[in-house]
């Protein structure tokens, strides 16, 4: 089994695709984070104040339950996490993926996909969902076309 694996939450397909090349470029195992309750289109509306998904975001306490907890996290060293910036930051459901594992001794490398904006807080947001000993670190946004030498050299840059 690899020591590696790409974890990530997609809502509309985006990060899925991401995910996957990288998976593969790394020589990573592939987890796909999904949600109890899968996301609509209208709970995505980031224009509409009750949608689901703004809900979610303004309520950073809040832990969207997640459908399974086959990760399997312990056979692993590195854990890619991806996920699509929401409001500058992780969608909550990554807070609680991270939460519902032991990520001690472990090293997070997170990517995204963004419509425009970078990391912003992101970073921080999660690092309140790992123990001390994880080490998190901000990685990529990848949006647009990856090829596989571009995303294997920067997996290799990381070592």
């Amino acid at each position: 089994m690899s020591k590696k694996l790409v974890a990530y939450f997609s809502a509309s397909g985006t990060t899925a695709k991401v995910a996957k090349a990288l998976a593969e470029a790394a020589g990573a195992d592939l987890y796909e984070i999904k949600p109890a309750v899968p996301y609509t289109r209208a709970d995505l509306n980031w224009m509409d104040k009750k949608a689901r998904s703004t809900m979610e975001m303004n309520d950073r306490a809040f832990r969207p339950a997640i459908a399974d907890r086959n990760a399997r996290v312990e056979n692993y060293d590195t854990v890619f996490v991806g996920f699509p910036i929401w409001w500058y930051v992780a969608p909550t459901i990554i807070n609680t993926f991270l939460e519902s594992y032991d990520f001690s001794n472990k090293t997070v490398i997170l990517f995204a996909t963004s419509g425009g904006s970078g990391f912003g807080q992101a970073l921080a947001g999660l690092r309140v969902s790992v123990p001390a000993s994880c080490v998190i670190r901000e990685g990529k946004i990848l949006n647009g076309r990856q090829t596989a030498q571009s995303l294997r050299a920067w997996v290799d840059s990381l070592s």
